[in-house]
């Protein structure tokens, strides 16, 4: 039997709550320094929550030009740049490639949020005919990754996956199937999200997901801990560049991690409740095992979904501990949510990305604001930054849907 086509991952750009360039983002990480600050890009005014992690000092002009800013959505101006100082972090020469092997792979759960709502308000203050010719082009999910084909000249499969919280790790395992298949040597992959605006925190406070923990919004996102009251809404992109094996080895890339498997399944029960127990989560998870073709006892770490929400902590937990048994109290637990918000359709690649940089440098971040672990927790957290010796993790995101992804990252040795 032929062996299996093995993906890595070669480049890594990153727009983050905690910084817009790798070395911050990752730095912060290891600090347990909080994204979270007062929302400075509308007035918030009775608003239930008023608080999330915005970028900070990110001008697209720096990267852009105006005329393309003006045809993009934030969203996609923030994975643009992220897909450039992706290929930047690579050391890739574009002019050496075959651009018809080379696809677009990438994710947005919500899309152009911020161009809805001022389309919407063109209609309303002044009729069908100002709405911009552009609204339906910038808004799209699907926008992105065309984008950035016409920018760089890449002509092989080019698509968005959008299936909620879920969709960039969705995006990242299509990516690794992509090539697998033979059907490109090397895509660009992860996810954006720009969804900070009136109705992404008010739609989202209807639901009663998001924390109203106004007065100390560094502490709200606490994963895990008895007194969580919902999520912290992020924002930001990450882009990766995975290749096969062989291509990465080809043009002597720096290899940041190996994508081993991937495990994707769905709840089938409830539009926003977890499975009981995790069971989908759960089903994940061993399937990523079983692609990567590997035991239980073989996993060192897990960034968890980890929102911070009542149900959905406690249930990714379970389902964990269901997975791993005994072996689970050795897994070095954490959800990095704690410090970045929630990304939605970006939250799989950030986090990905997280697990690939804890792979590398042997260090797994900690879990912040876990002041009184729930006593519902099955399985201890890691609140404390720890070094460890670590071969194999995984990376869990799970969606309103019910759509439940698990990454299964390697790290990479010679």
């Amino acid at each position: 039997m032929a062996q299996r086509t093995r993906v890595v991952i070669t480049g890594a750009g990153v727009l983050s709550p905690l910084g817009l360039d790798l070395a911050t983002f990752w730095s912060a990480l290891l600090a347990g320094k909080s994204g979270a600050a007062p929302i400075q890009r509308f007035d918030t005014t009775g608003f239930t929550t008023t608080i999330a992690c915005e970028l900070k000092g990110f001008d697209a002009s720096t990267w852009l030009r105006k005329p393309e800013m003006r045809r993009m959505d934030p969203f996609c101006q923030y994975g643009m740049v992220a897909a450039q100082l992706a290929l930047e972090d690579s050391g890739l020469d574009l002019s050496t490639v075959d651009m018809e092997r080379f696809g677009v792979i990438t994710a947005s759960g919500i899309g152009g949020l911020i161009s809805i709502e001022d389309a919407h308000t063109q209609y309303m203050e002044k009729g069908p005919g100002r709405i911009p010719p552009m609204f339906i082009p910038m808004m799209i999910s699907d926008i992105l990754p065309g984008q950035i084909a016409m920018k760089f000249g890449m002509k092989g499969p080019n698509y968005a996956t959008v299936s909620a919280c879920a969709s960039s790790s969705h995006a990242i395992a299509n990516a690794a199937m992509t090539i697998r298949a033979g059907l490109a040597d090397r895509v660009l992959t992860g996810g954006a999200e720009a969804a900070i605006t009136p109705l992404g925190i008010g739609g989202f406070n209807a639901l009663q997901a998001l924390s109203t923990r106004n007065h100390e919004p560094e502490r709200a996102s606490r994963p895990f801990d008895k007194d969580r009251d919902g999520f912290v809404m992020g924002e930001g992109a990450v882009i990766l560049l995975v290749e096969s094996l062989e291509a990465a080895q080809e043009r002597g890339a720096t290899i940041l991690a190996e994508i081993s498997g991937a495990g994707m399944t769905a709840d089938a029960h409830h539009l926003t409740a977890p499975a009981p127990e995790g069971e989908g989560a759960q089903r994940a998870m061993r399937l990523a095992l079983a692609d990567a073709g590997l035991p239980a006892e073989a996993i060192d770490h897990i960034n968890t979904h980890g929102t911070s929400t009542p149900a959905g902590d406690i249930a990714e937990i379970q389902g964990i501990a269901r997975v791993f048994g005994e072996h689970g109290k050795r897994i070095a637990i954490n959800s990095t949510k704690s410090m970045t918000g929630h990304l939605l359709g970006a939250a799989g690649a950030i986090e990905c990305l997280a697990t690939a940089m804890a792979l590398k440098h042997g260090m797994v971040p900690p879990t912040i604001n876990v002041d009184n672990p729930d006593p519902a927790l099955e399985l201890p957290v890691l609140t404390q930054v720890a070094k460890r010796d670590m071969t194999h993790a995984i990376s869990n995101t799970f969606g309103f849907g019910g759509h439940n992804a698990s990454l299964l990252l390697s790290r990479w040795t010679e």
